[in-house]
């Protein structure tokens, strides 16, 4: 494990999710922009006392439940934070499965953040994490159907933050 190099230029991820669409045969990415900036709210309690809720946007889901299609499926999938990540199956168009179907932790996290709450890191872990499809071309539905069906889970949990895993 080596550290990273000072010389190492940082990623610019719009250029690389433009080359990644375009690549795919798809029209050019749309952008959804915040017209406002949303209020940062600070932790009321600290971490180690905290529960988290866990939600990855990199198409993962539980054995036995339906796939995600690949393109605008605004389905949220429930898996139970208990369940090992070899549990874990991963689908999605932008990135490469192969390491995450190998490993499914590196987009949906669950076994690492067991660990943080075993070392006493965080509080707790919500006993349900979700899994939905990062890649929607349709603002529109990402705002109107995705975003208020991920808060209304979350909200209905009893969690003090969510993790969102972005892919």
């Amino acid at each position: 494990m080596g550290a990273r190099a000072e010389t190492s230029a940082p990623i610019d991820y719009i250029a690389l999710t433009r080359d990644r669409y375009d690549a795919l045969g798809y029209p050019p990415y749309q952008w959804a922009e915040l017209s406002d900036t949303p209020p940062w709210t600070p932790l009321a309690r600290p971490l180690a006392e905290s529960t988290v809720a866990l939600i990855g946007s990199g198409g993962a889901y539980r054995e036995g439940q339906t796939a995600f299609h690949w393109k605008d499926d605004t389905g949220v999938r429930r898996i139970p934070s208990a369940d090992p990540a070899t549990d874990i199956r991963v689908t999605h168009f932008a990135y490469d499965l192969e390491p995450a179907r190998e490993d499914p932790n590196i987009v949906f996290p669950v076994d690492r953040l067991r660990e943080l709450v075993d070392e006493g890191v965080i509080g707790g872990l919500a006993p349900t994490a979700l899994g939905c499809m990062g890649g929607i071309y349709s603002v529109r539905r990402a705002t109107e159907e995705l975003a208020p069906a991920v808060v209304a889970e979350v909200t209905a949990m009893d969690v003090d933050l969510a993790l969102l895993v972005p892919v």
